[in-house]
């Protein structure tokens, strides 16, 4: 029992420790390219299922077009101007504002006519259900 010790990383090395609390505050600029919409995807029951994070969007600045088994979601986040009224100095800015937009292919076409999309919390959900597919037709050789 006198090997044992308490496991404690930050009493491990003290100048790591005090270094790491230094820097945590810093964080990488990130660039506008590295930004993107991140969505899930599932299927069941003849649908796909979409939830897409959209944060500080405003319903009326999402755009979704679907053609075929192509789902693309554009979206802008618009920049609050009230920051800097009454003489006021923004001291941080991290929050991005800008157009995103984000396209994929689901692995079959969607019937857009019953697609559903709904906006809450900021997470767009879109429904889109299968389109029938059409059997294959044997011709007859004459």
């Amino acid at each position: 029992m006198a090997n044992m010790r308490l496991f404690e990383p930050t009493l491990n090395d003290p100048f790591e420790s005090m270094f790491r609390r230094f820097m945590a505050p810093l964080r990488a600029e990130r660039n506008h390219e590295e930004l993107d919409i991140r969505v899930d995807v599932t299927e069941k029951d003849g649908m796909f299922k979409v939830r897409a994070d959209l944060p500080g969007v405003k319903k009326e600045d999402i755009n979704v077009r679907i053609d075929g088994n192509l789902v693309q979601i554009d979206a802008e986040c618009k920049e609050e101007k009230d920051l800097k009224e009454d003489g006021g100095k923004v001291l941080r800015q991290e929050r991005y504002y800008g157009a995103v937009s984000r396209a994929f292919t689901l692995s079959q076409d969607v019937d857009d006519a019953k697609a559903v999309a709904k906006f809450e919390d900021g997470v767009l959900t879109l429904e889109l259900p299968k389109k029938a597919t059409t059997t294959a037709k044997k011709l007859a050789i004459h």
